[in-house]
């Protein structure tokens, strides 16, 4: 059984973040669980070009309000409370905070832990990822 507290991310060394995000890795690929498991702040204001290549990721708003837009069909989602969505054919898209946002994020495969987004927007393998 694993247990963790969001409170203590930080002091446990989970916690990553790069302009625009703050990401809470609560569950990663060494827990063997087979995924993981984030809670992610989005900042206000925050436009985010992602692209993620080789993961699969659902994640589900718990605050905050924003928009996804798919890049590919120019669809634009409204993201508040509730608001499930998952990239599941490996997506392009772009995330928009209107206001502060928190997300609970699961990633399959699984995250190493300090991955940030490479140029293309996605996070690598675990064999390209330095830590």
């Amino acid at each position: 059984m694993i247990v963790r507290k969001l409170s203590e991310a930080k002091l446990q060394g989970r916690s990553v973040s790069a302009e625009g995000w703050e990401s809470n890795r609560l569950l990663l690929k060494s827990d063997g669980a087979g995924f993981s498991f984030h809670i992610t702040r989005i900042f206000k204001d925050a436009v985010l070009h992602m692209h993620y290549q080789n993961h699969i990721e659902s994640v589900y708003c718990i605050s905050g309000f924003g928009e996804i837009k798919d890049v590919a069909s120019g669809a634009i989602h409204p993201i508040e409370p509730g608001t499930l969505y998952i990239l599941d054919k490996h997506d392009k898209h772009i995330l928009r905070a209107f206001e502060e946002m928190e997300m609970a994020c699961v990633f399959n495969p699984p995250l190493m832990g300090r991955e940030v987004h490479n140029a293309e927007g996605a996070y690598g393998l675990a064999a390209e990822v330095i830590v």
